[in-house]
């Protein structure tokens, strides 16, 4: 059996090619060959080259290998660090509490 072609929404395929040509830009600033972050990421050269092209086929574990091979696996935390529209959901949903009557002096002493 074959493995299936994963589908994408094409605004999410332009998001991993932009993704994959960032990822490319920071290795080459950083003067590392294809071949050098291949080795420290424990993964091929062609999985190095379909990272950089914003592969869908390749697994997120290879991506994060490859950013902490050239150094930014940190990176992965800010991802969906600050869920603004969920905050707000959520800031939405909450109860209003209402504060509790005040006790009379009679309610104190008994």
């Amino acid at each position: 059996m074959g493995r299936k072609k994963a589908v994408l929404y094409p605004r999410m395929g332009r998001m991993l090619g932009d993704l994959g040509e960032r990822i490319k830009l920071a290795r080459l600033r950083r003067k590392l060959s294809v071949e050098l972050v291949a080795e420290r990421a424990k993964v091929s050269r062609s999985s190095v080259w379909a990272v950089e092209k914003g592969s869908p086929a390749v697994a997120i574990g290879i991506y994060a290998n490859v950013l902490m091979a050239i150094g930014m696996a940190e990176d992965l935390n800010l991802i969906a660090k600050d869920d603004i529209l969920g905050r707000t959901m959520q800031d939405l949903d909450l109860p209003i509490r209402k504060r509790a009557p005040k006790r009379t002096k009679e309610e104190m002493d008994n």
